[in-house]
């Protein structure tokens, strides 16, 4: 088949493909589909076979039309993009189907003109990559911060006991309890219970925060009591109302904490032989974590430099399946999938949306910055061998403290070393982008509040 195509730029990185397919080639292939609907087809009054073709278009013309019309049309664009020579940068994204334009008719004594529409890869012209400056925050690891770590482990390492009948509830005991919701009338609202919910006072680990109303209680004791909720509470459901609870402390027990010493070092790990040791580890960990940190920080703040100067049309089917990748992530989250997550939103189209719709700039800012990744990429001719790729499986099995052929195993799927080499290029890259570009600490922030914060 012999086509006639014209491509013309559309905003977001749309196209449009103009085609006309010469009369000649849309009689044929009309023809053709005539010709298999005479060998196939039964009417009554005449053999399968020998239905002639006048009685076919007189009965089925219109059918006979349409579908020939989606074949056409069909293999025309498929013509297209088999052909090798059409360029690349005018090609469909994967997930954005061509969608024809004002339905064409088919005149079997005229060319057939008609028009697709679909998204292409935006073009990036990354101007600027080298000699930018920026800053990053100001963070070292803290007294308090390795305070706050010893104080977790023993907390880990606590041993919890009854306390004695007739005690009260204070901050910091490990309580067991009962609770519900009540309607105004005193009944229960159903689907509110919950019986042996076991939280420690003070650490806000409940959905209503009643922690303040359960101090004092004594074990066996209920207590019936109202809270109201700020606007800005953090449960979206509770924000601004109030709910009257029934509380029932069935449980009551008390840490006992270990001493700060060699003992307790020697409890989490045989290797320490003095609490200074565990010190050293954990000053050693958190100064890691703390070095990865800043290091992805500094890779962002020179790839919104980069946005920043290098404009791009995000195709609006791009920055669907984006959003559609973050919604099935938040029901991984749920423990569901996406029509799970969706329910668990009370059916709601308008919270649904609302959420995606609250996505969408950082969505597209994380597209742009990718787009520029994969650009910068390909322009740098970045590549990774067979041999970097074994090395990096082996520099994380070690790191994962995991046998090395399991996970060389688990990288003989083609798809996933893939994935690995793709983040071998990514380091190279981003090892390029902080060698030749000027970083300086600004801001000083505090280690926990620069970790909490991934954005």
């Amino acid at each position: 088949m012999t086509v006639a195509k014209e491509i013309t730029r559309l905003e977001k990185s749309s196209v449009k493909l103009s085609i006309t397919v010469k009369k000649e080639d849309v009689r044929s292939e009309y023809d053709e589909l005539l010709k298999d609907y005479t060998k196939t087809i039964q009417i009554p009054g005449f053999r399968k076979g020998k239905v002639p073709k006048d009685v076919l278009v007189r009965k089925f013309g219109d059918a006979l039309k349409g579908e020939a019309l989606g074949k056409i049309v069909e293999k025309a664009v498929g013509g297209i993009f088999e052909d090798e020579s059409f360029p690349k940068e005018n090609r469909p994204l994967p997930y954005s189907t061509p969608q024809v334009q004002e339905e064409p008719k088919l005149d079997l004594d005229s060319d057939l003109q008609f028009s697709v529409i679909y998204d292409v890869l935006p073009g990036v012209k990354v101007e600027k990559w080298e000699g930018l400056e920026a800053e990053y925050p100001d963070v070292s690891i803290s007294d308090d911060d390795l305070s706050r770590e010893l104080d977790t482990i023993r907390e880990r390492n606590a041993i919890v006991l009854d306390k004695n009948d007739g005690e009260a509830a204070a901050s910091g005991d490990v309580a067991t309890v009962n609770y519900c919701e009540l309607k105004d009338s005193g009944e229960v609202l159903p689907k509110t219970e919950r019986e042996d919910f076991t939280f420690t006072i003070g650490t806000g680990y409940n959905i209503y925060k009643f922690d303040d109303y359960v101090i004092g209680m004594k074990k066996e004791e209920t207590k019936e009591f109202s809270i109201t909720f700020a606007e800005d509470f953090e449960d979206k459901e509770l924000a601004g109302t109030t709910k009257k609870l029934r509380l029932k402390l069935n449980a009551l027990k008390i840490k006992k904490l270990p001493d700060l010493d060699d003992d307790l070092a020697q409890d989490v790990d045989e290797k320490f032989k003095t609490l200074e040791d565990l010190k050293n580890s954990i000053r050693e960990r958190l100064n890691k974590d703390l070095e990865y940190r800043l290091r992805e920080i500094k890779i962002s703040k020179l790839l919104e430099k980069m946005v920043e100067s290098t404009p791009v049309e995000i195709p609006e089917s791009m920055l669907r399946v984006e959003l559609d990748s973050r919604w099935r992530n938040l029901a991984r989250r749920f423990n569901t999938d996406a029509n799970g997550l969706y329910k668990i939103m009370g059916n709601s189209n308008e919270k649904a949306e609302a959420i995606v719709e609250s996505w969408k700039p950082d969505a597209s800012k994380a597209l742009h910055s990718r787009l520029i990744v994969e650009t910068l990429l390909e322009e740098l001719k970045l590549e990774a061998s067979d041999e970097e790729a074994e090395k990096e499986i082996e520099r994380l099995a070690l790191e994962a403290n995991a046998d090395i052929e399991d996970y060389k195993k688990y990288y003989e799927d083609e798809r996933i070393r893939d994935y690995l080499k793709e983040d071998i290029m990514e380091r190279k890259l981003f090892d390029i982008l902080l060698d030749k570009n000027t970083l300086k600490p600004g801001k000083k922030e505090n280690f926990m509040d620069l970790m909490a914060n991934n954005g």
